[in-house]
């Protein structure tokens, strides 16, 4: 189940895990993108609370895969590092869910690889992990992820206030979810035969 590569050769992207060695990349692409992620970032909300630092963060989230809690995922482009995405909160026994969050590189963003790589992740989830619903929560403001669920396919189920701390504040969010029995063939393929038609 864990450490998992999902590959998409016609769109030369790759979901892996984040590793050690990807630090002064990770650094780097979050350096050049800081203003781009600010809106969006999730905070601590308990003052003197501290994120950990990347060693501790990498570490964090391979014990979580390996209980099956999380999916921690890099999303790599042509072999460079442009991102992160993290299925989160997997739960199990008679919920089988779990929540979807990501950030991409500004340079690369508007170029399809978002919704490539939730598509992945998704279809991962339902079909290889066997969860039965994936959800996805968007602040209101964020129109380019607005459009990657549009483009999935992903229903909205309504307004969460104050759902999540982010950027310093407690923030209204929209969630988005798509269940298995949804899309029989794959959240890929269904969003690659639209682009078709």
């Amino acid at each position: 189940m864990w450490p998992v590569i999902l590959t998409d050769r016609q769109s030369d992207i790759v979901l892996r895990p984040l590793h050690r060695r990807d630090e002064s990349q990770w650094r780097e692409v979050r350096r050049h993108n800081r203003d781009w992620l600010r809106p969006w970032d999730a905070t601590l909300p308990i003052p003197g609370q501290e994120i950990p630092g990347f060693r501790t963060m990498v570490r964090m989230y391979d014990k979580q895969a390996k209980r099956l809690q999380s999916v921690p995922l890099v999303v790599e482009v042509g072999g460079d590092f442009r991102g992160q995405l993290t299925v989160s909160s997997i739960s199990w026994g008679s919920i089988l869910s779990g929540q979807i969050g990501y950030w991409i590189d500004s340079r690369v963003a508007g170029r399809g690889i978002t919704p490539i790589a939730v598509a992945m992740a998704t279809d991962h989830c339902l079909f290889a992990l066997g969860l039965h619903r994936i959800e996805i929560n968007i602040r209101p403001e964020n129109a380019a992820s607005l459009r990657v669920v549009e483009k999935l396919g992903f229903r909205d189920e309504g307004l969460r206030e104050k759902y999540m701390h982010i950027n310093g504040r407690w923030c209204d969010h929209r969630t988005f979810a798509i269940t298995a029995e949804e899309v029989p063939q794959g959240v890929l393929a269904a969003y690659r035969h639209g682009q078709r038609a």
